[in-house]
């Protein structure tokens, strides 16, 4: 796929409201605001902002496409369509939250958008989703961690999916952490090699939106494993940033455009999020 300017312009758009709202969560954690843990995706955006654009100029619908998400999940939730209040009430505690105030940050789903939450069990959205997948033949995403998809029902599951010949992508966001445990001491292996040898298309880069959009097969028809190489920018859970000196692909993707553009963007985007958080917390003050 061509990544041409309005392309290329969608996925900021979307990125930039992902990474507003996570600084903006990253706050409200720190004042104090939000009690549960979160799981911020912030420095990964672009895995799910690149996708999402991609399955739009497939001409995939949200009722076209099914999408299973992990629990560092905000940026896929809104990237693919997801409500940001009803996110932003969940992570309130509200029962107007998109998971009633019961999933929190970890398991958040959208009806409406056809996303599925994840269910706190490490890596069981690759059964799940395969097995959905399986049932209704509809294209499939399955976001997963690293970590995550070393599970043994994980890789079963791509197994099944080559078997079967399903719809259904297996994505990655590799940013090498288990918590706080490297890859390189987890395993010798990449899961990319694993895919191939069940026979299922794979690849394994980095999380440049050109190089996805230019790697990723035309049309979701059979399986596939993309291994995205990515950095996570905030801790495991929490408020607390993991290294000062992250490559952000956030400020590399904004050279492909003048500096007038992406900087209306941001603020925008930061805008359109305050304003949000503050309708929100006011409604819930008078109630």
């Amino acid at each position: 796929m061509e990544a041409n300017r309005g392309i290329k312009e969608r996925i900021f758009k979307k990125a930039a409201l992902s990474r507003a709202f996570e600084e903006e969560v990253f706050d409200q954690v720190k004042a104090g605001n939000i009690k549960l843990p979160v799981y911020l995706s912030a420095g990964q955006e672009y895995i799910p902002a690149t996708l999402s654009v991609a399955l739009e100029e497939m001409n995939l619908s949200a009722t076209q496409r099914q999408i299973f998400i992990q629990h560092r999940g905000h940026s896929t939730y809104l990237c693919f369509g997801g409500d940001m209040d009803a996110l932003i009430l969940e992570l309130l505690g509200q029962k107007e939250g998109c998971a009633n105030g019961m999933g929190g940050s970890a398991s958040i789903h959208s009806v409406d958008a056809n996303i599925f939450g994840h269910d706190g069990l490490m890596g069981s959205q690759g059964p799940i989703a395969t097995g959905m997948c399986y049932a209704n033949k509809i294209p499939t995403l399955c976001f997963s961690g690293d970590a995550a998809a070393e599970e043994d029902y994980f890789l079963a599951s791509i197994g099944w999916a080559s078997t079967k010949n399903l719809p259904i992508w297996y994505v990655i966001e590799d940013n090498i952490y288990s918590i706080l445990t490297e890859k390189k001491v987890r395993r010798n292996w990449e899961l990319s090699d694993v895919a191939n040898g069940f026979k299922v298309f794979s690849i394994n880069i980095d999380d440049d939106p050109i190089e996805i959009l230019k790697k990723i097969p035309s049309k979701i028809d059979s399986p596939a494993l993309l291994n995205i190489n990515t950095k996570r920018l905030f801790w495991h859970a929490g408020a607390g940033i993991d290294s000062h000196d992250i490559f952000d692909r956030h400020e590399i993707f904004s050279m492909n455009f003048d500096v007038s553009f992406t900087e209306d963007v941001t603020l925008k985007s930061k805008q359109k999020v305050r304003d949000s958080w503050k309708r929100i917390q006011k409604s819930l003050e008078k109630s």
